[in-house]
């Protein structure tokens, strides 16, 4: 569990703000499991948070970015985007490195830097794990043909089209595995206990439903 006095103002309210567009209801339980700090450290940052005007807390326990939360969220998301961008595409870092590099750095680039970056880089593009500047809902990227690794069907081949990246931890094990964006992969079978077994040019692998959900794919027109 992280110190809660090394998880700042923008990283609560980026996280509420990705939170909300992956679809989310926002109570202080999902920040404490997003941010991993302890329930107290939420309290006392929501009250902070709630006296500068950057949320609102309903009587349901929703939390609810204010006008000026959204905008300081979005703000630090961008960064966070244009950070991950320069050290993929300027200086060649590895997509399963550079997320935790950009939750240091985002805090850091001054407005000069971060419009440097937005000439450079443009703000439309997609990061090295395949993801735009926030997340889009389920029910989204569902339309657009997109799925979880954990609902792709038995037998048939897919490309990975993004992972989600909160977990430092996690791509760093799908890396191992061989998992990665562009990567291809096939569905062997959907298992009981929620596993998934898929095959990979290594071989056959089984991946767990925590990590099966944060693999979206989109399936190969010729399996």
């Amino acid at each position: 569990m992280k110190d809660s006095i090394y998880v700042s103002k923008e990283n609560y309210l980026k996280a509420i703000l990705e939170a909300e567009a992956e679809g989310h209801q926002v109570i202080p339980a999902t920040l404490a499991h997003w941010l991993e700090v302890s329930a107290p450290a939420v309290t006392m940052a929501l009250k902070r948070l709630k006296r500068d005007g950057f949320v609102e807390v309903g009587a349901d326990g929703i939390v609810r970015l204010t006008a000026p939360g959204r905008e300081t969220a979005y703000r630090t998301a961008l960064r966070h985007h244009l950070i991950e961008r320069m050290l993929s595409e300027v200086f060649g870092m590895e997509w399963y490195e550079i997320h935790e590099e950009a939750e240091k750095l985002e805090h850091a680039v001054s407005p000069a830097f971060e419009a440097k970056l937005r000439e450079r880089l443009g703000e439309s593009g997609a990061c090295p794990h395949g993801n735009a500047v926030l997340p889009e809902s389920p029910a989204v990227r569902k339309k657009r043909g997109e799925l979880p690794l954990s609902e792709a069907a038995e037998g048939h081949r897919y490309t990975v089209i993004s992972l989600h990246e909160r977990d430092p931890r996690l791509l760093l094990f799908l890396h191992r595995m061989g998992i990665g964006p562009s990567r291809s992969l096939r569905v062997v079978s959907q298992n009981y206990d929620q596993t998934v077994s898929i095959e990979l040019p290594a071989g056959v692998s089984i991946l767990g439903r925590p990590a099966a959900e944060a693999v979206w794919l989109r399936r190969e027109n010729h399996s």
